[in-house]
């Protein structure tokens, strides 16, 4: 099976410029590729990994990876899939969103050449990119984009530095052409239009062919963005969305998603996903979770979170259960169940523990001055319970 092939029977092929000399091009050689990340905040999140799994699965291939992260564009703000403007970030935001993004992208692509286009696009001048850059653009074309078509028709209007935002992402590609010889840009679907023009502006500017791929932008099967919950964003960064929340996010897909996830977020074989499709649900979410926590967080840390998980279900919780973290262990039994809503104050919850009715996980507690020394979950009769974070 050619790399391509593989790629779209995991659900990655979205769009492709020329997808027959695209799969020839990769299957030549080493191809140089990049996929552009803006800087918008400290940490990636759960819908950036498809375009970090796809830079995985075309770095394992043997082809050279560039992550080119927005300094530049990302003051700019892509207009793709809003319905109004970004709000501006200060050049101190972005450099701070920087330090947290390139991490994660080298934990997905470890040899990868990181990239600020800032390097380029800052020192540009307004009347020598309009005249060098700018006259290749259409602008009855660009009005056609759907980021701007759709504003226009919903009358929210888009301002002009928006408008100008896929001359940016165009000139990008081709100043990566220019510098790596990278002939091929990745994204989501919303990209799309902007990948395009890259293409067309390095065909007409350097006479050389280059192509575009493009990821569905993918929903749950219920409906939900990838990656969000009802408490937010599912980020890579640790401090923002602990392993023990990312492995539960995971693990709680729902069934329908379980192949597509499985295809999608794990390097597991395709035959392989498919004899664990065959077996218990329950232990192929977890084959998912620990897989995507390995990527992330690393394999001892994935291990841990999957026993603490495993433990966690083996003490009645359900996925519905509320979290209450602390500032830190050892935390007061008693500021936890006054704290987490269990109790109504702090004699009730003495009186809680005096009749033995609080445990943690199976260790019945009977001291109100105990502490809770871990993550666990800390029960209030039979049927209330929190799931104690740090």
């Amino acid at each position: 099976m050619s790399l391509i092939a593989d790629l779209r029977a995991r659900g990655f092929v979205h769009q492709t410029t020329d997808e027959t000399a695209l799969d020839a091009a990769l299957g030549a050689g080493e191809v140089a590729y990049y996929c552009g990340f803006d800087p918008t905040a400290p940490s990636l999140h759960v819908g950036s990994a498809v375009q970090l799994m796809l830079m995985g699965h075309l770095a394992r291939a043997g082809h050279r990876t560039i992550a080119v992260i927005g300094g530049g564009t990302g003051m700019v703000g892509d207009p793709s899939g809003r319905d109004s403007t970004r709000d501006f970030i200060t050049p101190e935001f972005v450099r701070a969103n920087l330090d947290g993004i390139r991490p994660q992208i080298q934990g997905f692509a470890p040899n990868a050449t990181l990239v600020d286009n800032a390097e380029w696009l800052l020192p540009l001048q307004y009347i020598p990119f309009l005249r060098d850059i700018g006259r290749h653009f259409s602008v009855n074309r660009m009005l056609g984009a759907d980021s701007v078509r759709l504003r226009l028709e919903r009358d929210q209007g888009i301002s002009f530095i928006e408008f100008n935002y896929c001359l940016l992402q165009a000139y990008d590609f081709l100043e990566l052409n220019r510098r790596f010889g990278c002939c091929l840009q990745v994204g989501g679907a919303d990209q799309w239009f902007n990948i395009l023009m890259g293409v067309e502006l390095i065909r007409r500017i350097e006479s050389k062919e280059s192509w575009g791929l493009t990821t569905p932008l993918l929903t749950t099967a219920t409906g939900a963005k990838m990656g969000k919950t009802a408490a937010g964003a599912v980020w890579l960064d640790p401090t923002r969305t602990s392993p023990f929340d990312f492995y539960q996010y995971w693990y709680n897909s729902d069934d329908r998603d379980l192949g597509p996830f499985l295809k999608l977020f794990t390097y597991l074989d395709l035959r392989r996903i498919d004899e664990i499709l065959a077996g218990d649900v329950r232990e192929a979410k977890h084959h998912l979770a620990r897989e995507v926590t390995a990527q992330v967080h690393g394999g001892p840390v994935a291990d841990e979170t999957a026993r603490r998980v495993k433990e966690t279900f083996s003490q009645g919780f359900s996925e519905a259960m509320p979290v209450h973290r602390v500032p830190a262990f050892p935390a007061s039994v008693v500021d936890v169940l006054v704290g987490s809503g269990l109790c109504g104050g702090k004699g009730e919850a003495r009186r809680l523990i005096d009749g033995g009715g609080v445990r943690f996980g199976d260790e019945k507690i009977l001291d109100p001055t105990w502490c809770v020394p871990s993550p666990g979950v800390l029960w209030a009769g039979k049927k209330r319970a929190v799931r104690v974070e740090g």
